[in-house]
């Protein structure tokens, strides 16, 4: 018997929320059941409920940020009880099977399920996601939250924290004396300065805002700071940079911050411009660079990756709003407008229409 669920959707391209009641499946016997009492607001859910890359299905519950506690288990779950401190990412699901399954990276998996946006469970039943009150997900795609990390502030590690985290250990950025550069200071930007300098990293903030400079070094942590529309100042940098984690989502010129890497250097895009970029050739040729990407990451590295925040008391800079601000969180979101991660407070704010 299906479970009923109160949220909030966006019915058309006007990516406008408003209350909305639906189902979602009985806990299985593999499943785990919570009561969601935050949820981040991702950029991402803001191209999602506006349509932007053609990939969703109305209506649209946004929301993979997502954290609460459990109410129920299924029969053959082992890894959480009621009671416990979870969440859920951006994925719910995978074919367990494939090549990136038994590598652990589910992440890229060809029949991966996200969380919400039109995506199908593999019972052909639609996805939805976190701004609503109870979630079900089968128990290897939730993620247990330390319980010396606060649930609000956990809530955007699960997008963003894993979106930065996961380059940044691949990558091999993430040593003690390594040059990192952060391109944008938002919600994406501001985790992976946090995590780079706990992995030792020398990071260097770059930005189109001098205004952020003293926020940057003083308040973060950065090490420098460049201002990408100072030509002087990047100059200056040349050649100097063994990775950059570009987190912008506007277009934007990719050959300055080429010119900031080493030879063998990487520029990691995790933020998705929803327009091409222009990549020229000859400067990636001249100095063996890197332009290449990556998506969130696993289950096993989502998990390693909130326990080493708990570890290491990294948590994102949040704004918690309630419910019924949630579209104009998403407007100010647009703008920029935010310092740097709304989170909104499910548990307390969103209330049932009749």
């Amino acid at each position: 018997m299906a479970r009923k669920v109160f949220g909030w959707a966006a019915r058309d391209t006007s990516g406008v929320l408003s209350p909305f009641h639906f189902h979602r499946r009985e806990n299985g016997e593999k499943d785990v059941t919570f009561k969601v009492l935050y949820c981040g607001i991702c950029h991402t859910d803001l191209h999602m409920v506006k349509n932007d890359w053609g990939l969703s299905a109305y209506p649209v519950v946004p929301g993979h940020e997502i954290v609460g506690v459990v109410t129920d288990v299924g029969s053959k779950v082992d890894k959480f009880k009621v009671g416990d401190k979870v969440g859920v990412g951006c994925l719910v699901g995978s074919c367990r099977s494939c090549d990136d399954c038994t590598n652990n990276l589910e992440n890229y998996c060809p029949k991966m399920v996200l969380t919400y946006g039109g995506a199908k469970y593999f019972d052909g039943t639609t996805t939805f996601g976190g701004y609503s009150d109870l979630m079900v997900a089968d128990e290897h795609f939730v993620v247990g939250v330390p319980n010396d990390i606060a649930l609000d502030v956990a809530a955007p590690l699960l997008c963003a924290g894993i979106t930065v985290y996961s380059p940044l250990k691949y990558f091999g950025l993430d040593k003690p004396g390594v040059h990192v550069g952060i391109v944008g200071l938002g919600g994406l930007g501001h985790v992976a300065v946090k995590f780079a300098k706990a992995m030792g990293a020398k990071v260097t903030v770059i930005s189109t805002s001098p205004n952020k400079k003293e926020e940057a070094i003083q308040r973060l942590g950065a090490d420098s700071f460049l201002v990408s529309r100072d030509q002087d100042q990047m100059k200056a940098s040349t050649g100097t940079m063994d990775g950059i984690i570009d987190t912008v989502s506007a277009g934007h010129p990719l050959l300055p911050l080429i010119g900031l890497l080493k030879s063998h250097g990487k520029l990691v895009m995790v933020g998705a411009p929803d327009k091409p970029l222009e990549l020229p050739a000859l400067p990636l040729i001249f100095g063996r660079k890197m332009v290449v990407g990556s998506c969130v990451g696993g289950m096993n590295e989502t998990q390693e990756m909130i326990d080493f925040a708990a570890k290491h008391n990294i948590t994102p800079d949040i704004e918690v709003v309630p419910m019924n601000y949630v579209n104009t969180a998403l407007e100010r979101l647009s703008k920029g407008d935010v310092r740097y991660r709304f989170v909104i407070d499910i548990g307390n704010t969103l209330k049932p229409s009749l």
